[in-house]
């Protein structure tokens, strides 16, 4: 099962503060043994939603929001890509984790859709494609 686990932002990671050295050596020690117990696929931080857009779709419309944007709370500040047995394996991965902020902080988990989620409507021909895509992301 994968888990994506998202690290809520704060108005402190809006306003742009950056990580005190000790947070930074700590979430280094975590991802440590994540990688060591072979859990982790992927993780980041992520800049200010100041420096993002978001892309609104209507119908065949497609347009542009700049950043900030004013719900922080709905916001990422960060994320890992998690490889566990059970979400109960994810939470105790989790709850090991250095709170994320220097202020009170939320962490969010959700499930990765895998194949077999989507059921029939999800064709051996678009089994094969899928395949083909992440095989040719992980070359490059």
């Amino acid at each position: 099962m994968r888990f994506m686990v998202i690290v809520k932002a704060t108005k402190d990671s809006e306003a742009g503060i950056m990580p005190s050295t000790e947070l930074l050596t700590a979430m280094g020690q975590y991802n440590e043994e994540l990688v060591n117990a072979g859990v982790l696929l992927a993780g980041e931080g992520l800049h200010p939603s100041s420096k993002g857009k978001r892309v609104v779709f209507k119908g065949k419309d497609r347009s542009v929001i700049d950043g900030p944007f004013a719900e922080t709370k709905e916001l990422i500040a960060g994320f890992w890509l998690f490889k566990v047995d059970s979400l109960e394996e994810c939470i105790a991965w989790v709850k090991r984790c250095p709170n994320p902020m220097p202020t009170e902080s939320e962490i969010e988990i959700r499930q990765v859709f895998e194949a077999e989620d989507f059921g029939e409507e999800f064709t051996p021909e678009l089994r094969e494609q899928e395949q083909r895509i992440f095989e040719k992301s992980r070359q490059q």
